[in-house]
């Protein structure tokens, strides 16, 4: 087992070889680590070979080492910076009728618009209880 590597170090690797769930990067001559497909970079990776090629020279982080098994786990995303979270759109770009129809029919209202209404219909309401 080489004790020149740490959990958290940051240092430059070569890809070796790629397959649909990962990049194998050679950290020196003896110690190859994987990069699985969702260490690759921030986001959703569809395909890992329109990110990396073999050959390409990378900045990874060792995330998790297993002795036991010798097996290293990368990450390439952890050394890059998160990109900034975009304001959500509304779903529906058209913007909200607010104002009844120009057609006669009854739309649909703001609670302002409603708001005298019903309390009309509440009152018309209570008198007829009371009267009844």
């Amino acid at each position: 087992m080489s004790e020149k590597f740490e959990t958290g170090q940051v240092l430059e690797g070569k890809v070796t070889g790629i397959q649909p769930y990962g990049a194998f990067v050679a950290l020196d001559d003896q110690v190859q680590g994987l990069v699985h497909i969702s260490e690759v970079t921030h986001g959703y990776v569809k395909d890992i070979n329109e990110h990396l090629s073999e050959g390409d020279e990378v900045k990874v982080k060792i995330l998790n080492i297993d002795e036991e098994k010798n097996k290293y786990s990368l990450s390439i995303r952890a050394t890059q910076e998160a990109p900034k979270k975009q304001p959500r759109r509304p779903r529906n770009s058209q913007p909200a009728q607010a104002q009844s129809q120009d057609n006669g029919q009854a739309g649909f209202n703001t609670l302002k618009d409603k708001l005298q209404e019903w309390i009309e219909q509440s009152e018309d309401r209570s008198k007829t209880y009371k009267n009844n």
